[in-house]
């Protein structure tokens, strides 16, 4: 008898260590999050900051957005195309990639690639400050470091996210025109009275409520890995690398389950 507890137990206990560290890390971030969320509107003095912030994840985000959303229309133009007009449908060409676009592929894309550049670039950030004790600085001087350091970051996803998106959106319809119509000859036409009738209020509405939902949760993950990167198993810059390889990979499968979750809630 003691044999087989002992066989079936330790799979048991690692489950439920796994299930207590996940919920006590989810429980940790939720607070991280609302001690930071109530400072965006702290003050004048945050507004600097969160220009400064929105230039960053932003406006030097549009030429990287701009290129994947032009090659991801292209290629769904492509794809659509050749998958359409084998049952003679190439007209709804302008549908299968609009609706793809808006309510898919340009807000989970869009966060992707935010995470990747901004997001990592956050998590350095905040955990160089932390390990080189400057964090610790502000605290002494009276300032309290989530307004001082997130609550910007935070004010900033939730204006760049969305954006960003409508933009990707507007690249990858025309890139879908670019190769659907342009270069394999459907009709122009067709395909914009498509776009223009395929698309309802609810369709982009959707898009933006992901794009603000990613938003949080990337800079949440990001912000949270970075400022407690002393906790993490390595110091130093080595401790930084681990906190942002571990905010990216966190970042992108939140994103796609959450996206999972939006998705049957939306439609």
């Amino acid at each position: 008898m003691s044999q087989v507890t002992g066989g079936i137990t330790p799979p048991f206990h690692a489950i439920g260590s796994a299930v207590l560290r996940f919920l006590g890390e989810l429980g940790a971030m939720s607070i991280f999050f609302l001690d930071s969320v109530r400072f965006i509107f702290a003050g004048w003095g945050q507004l600097p900051k969160t220009v400064r912030q929105v230039y960053f994840i932003g406006v030097q985000s549009v030429s990287v957005i701009a290129l994947i959303g032009l090659f991801t229309g292209m290629v769904m133009g492509m794809q659509l195309y050749f998958a359409l007009s084998t049952f003679g449908a190439d007209g709804f060409l302008g549908t299968g990639v609009a609706l793809s676009m808006v309510r898919e592929l340009a807000p989970v894309l869009t966060a992707i690639m935010l995470t990747g550049r901004a997001g990592s670039a956050m998590t350095a950030e905040i955990g160089v400050m932390r390990i080189s004790e400057q964090i610790d600085a502000l605290t002494i001087m009276d300032i309290n470091p989530l307004r001082y350091l997130v609550a910007p970051k935070m004010a900033a996803c939730i204006i760049a996210f969305p954006i960003l998106t409508g933009f990707f959106n507007l690249i990858a319809i025309a890139g879908g025109w670019l190769t659907g119509v342009r270069l394999l000859g459907a009709n122009a036409g067709v395909y914009w009275y498509r776009v223009q009738s395929a698309l309802r209020w609810d369709d982009i509405e959707g898009g933006f409520i992901k794009a603000f939902v990613f938003a949080v949760l990337v800079c949440t993950i990001c912000c949270y890995e970075g400022y407690f990167t002393h906790l993490r198993g390595r110091v130093g810059p080595e401790g930084v690398s681990q906190s942002t390889t571990t905010a990216v990979v966190k970042s992108c499968v939140v994103i796609l389950a959450a996206d999972y979750i939006l998705t049957s809630l939306l439609w």
